[in-house]
């Protein structure tokens, strides 16, 4: 299922894209009998994600509202956002994010580099980045973002992926500035806004794995990033297995899984972000997130 926060009048509810046969993604509304319920709500209770696959299974497209005409909100509001660096081959620590092609021998480092994001920074899957004043070096980051759909506390890696509800697509917005003011990257990376999340969620049971999909990041139409998640250091089912160790993960948390490196055309035409520039960020079987940045 592709399952996305519908904003009805400022009440976020849960929603299920259906493509119809006229090649329209349309949502149904699934939280029409229960206007409380929420995306996270729906992940988290099996007998609630039965009822919404029989509704699934019932509905006509045709008659159901299109998605490009309702408002989306972020499909999830985490509490915990925990993002990786330098977790594909070839972009390695020691250099600036995203801008290093190559060097795909490069022994692993021991431990997974974790750092957090704040939940100010979570954005709709249409809501354009502002960047404030004090915000020079913006820049962009596109990545797979594992959605926890059931509290996850010092789990087995043999049985993490249980507690996985999903996939959905994340920009890690930065600014660098801010971000190299200190050891810790928390203020480059937390500034309000600075999260785009969505469109929606594809559930887990149709997307067993995310080894073999490829991801295309483009700035302004031109491809920057092009990789496959197996050059991938650390997969899912390891990450929340380590992260439960120490963090309760609660249903809503994402784990954003990294960035791969930019081509090298990509490194050396980087500048900061400017008004009126588009990121575009696809993954095979996942859908695309498109963000404008606005000053």
């Amino acid at each position: 299922m592709r399952l996305v926060s519908i904003d009805i009048d400022g009440i976020e509810r849960p929603g299920a894209v259906l493509h119809g046969p006229d090649g329209v993604d349309r949502v149904l509304d699934l939280g029409a009998g229960t206007p409380s319920a929420t995306l996270v709500q729906l992940l988290a209770d099996d007998a609630a994600l039965a009822t919404a696959r029989a509704a699934i299974d019932r509905a006509d497209p045709v008659t159901l509202p299109r998605l490009a005409d309702l408002r989306l909100a972020p499909p999830v509001r985490p509490l915990t956002i925990l993002c990786l660096g330098y977790n594909y081959g070839g972009h390695i620590e020691g250099h600036t994010e995203g801008l290093v092609e190559g060097d795909q021998g490069e022994e692993a480092p021991p431990y997974p580099n974790v750092f957090i994001k704040t939940a100010n920074t979570i954005g709709g899957p249409h809501d354009p980045v502002v960047m404030p004043p004090a915000a020079t070096d913006v820049d962009y980051e596109g990545e797979i973002a594992v959605v926890i759909g059931r509290t996850a506390r010092n789990v087995a890696e043999a049985d993490a992926l249980a507690h996985v509800a999903g996939y959905t697509l994340f920009n890690d917005v930065s600014d660098r500035g801010w971000q190299d003011r200190s050891s810790q990257w928390a203020l480059g990376k937390s500034v309000d806004g600075f999260g785009p999340l969505g469109p929606w969620i594809v559930t887990a049971d149709e997307v067993p794995s995310l080894a073999g999909r490829q991801m295309e990041v483009e700035l302004n139409g031109v491809v920057t990033v092009r990789a496959s998640t197996d050059a991938m250091v650390y997969g899912v089912a390891f990450l929340v297995h380590y992260l439960s160790q120490i963090i309760t993960l609660q249903p809503g948390d994402i784990i954003s899984t990294g960035t791969p490196a930019r081509s090298v055309q990509a490194q050396s035409a980087h500048r900061p972000l400017a008004d009126g520039d588009t990121v575009t960020i696809r993954v095979t079987g996942l859908g695309e997130l498109t963000t404008t940045f606005v000053r």
